[in-house]
């Protein structure tokens, strides 16, 4: 009887959680242990069900959120609670110029050092929402970033951040040319008056 138990908790230690022993009926030691013995494997079984369930769902999460993530048109990085990056869109990597892919696990602070400030103070006060105009030059371009970054907190412990970030260059520009022809007009007003 014990050499069959010795089999079963090898085949159990391999991963075969449906293995059973056959239950004797009487109250003895061997009785309660081989009652034990099964009671354990199918708890073991449901555990390690339950667990590739919730592994199967959280991979299905984060498809879906990899997905929605390609066709926004922002820059969206996802960041660790110590500002590392986890989760970059194609866009985010469009707009830096740079393979976020393969600096996952890295500083945002390091790898786009013009984020850094705002890395810092997302980290000092994760409670806040921090939005800053970022300058980048990357590719011999000169880009102006409109960026935000939040935390991500589960029972008031941050577990991440969000930073998003849209490309405002050509806004600022198409301000900046309102402004002057505004200026340009009122100029051109007060030396008609005299005239």
């Amino acid at each position: 009887a014990l050499d069959l138990y010795r089999q079963a908790h090898l085949r159990v230690g391999t991963g075969e959680l449906n293995v059973r022993v056959s239950e004797r009926r009487s109250d003895d030691e061997l009785g309660s242990l081989s009652r034990s013995f099964n009671r354990m494997t199918a708890q073991l079984a449901r555990n390690r069900d339950e667990l590739i369930e919730a592994n199967r769902q959280l991979d299905a999460r984060r498809e879906f959120t990899e997905t929605v993530l390609t066709g926004v048109s922002a820059g969206v990085i996802g960041l660790d609670h110590a500002g590392r990056i986890n989760l970059p869109n194609r866009s985010a990597a469009d707009l830096l110029a740079t393979n976020l892919q393969s600096r996952i696990g890295d500083p945002l602070a390091e790898v786009v050092p013009e984020m850094g400030d705002l890395v810092a103070a997302a980290l000092e006060r994760p409670d806040k929402l921090h939005d800053r105009e970022i300058q980048i030059g990357r590719v011999g371009r000169q880009r102006t970033l409109l960026a935000r970054i939040a935390a991500e907190q589960v029972r008031d412990e941050v577990v991440g951040f969000v930073i998003t970030f849209d490309d405002i260059t050509a806004l600022q520009s198409a301000q900046r040319k309102a402004a002057w022809a505004d200026v340009a007009r009122r100029i051109a007003h007060e030396i008609k008056n005299p005239l």
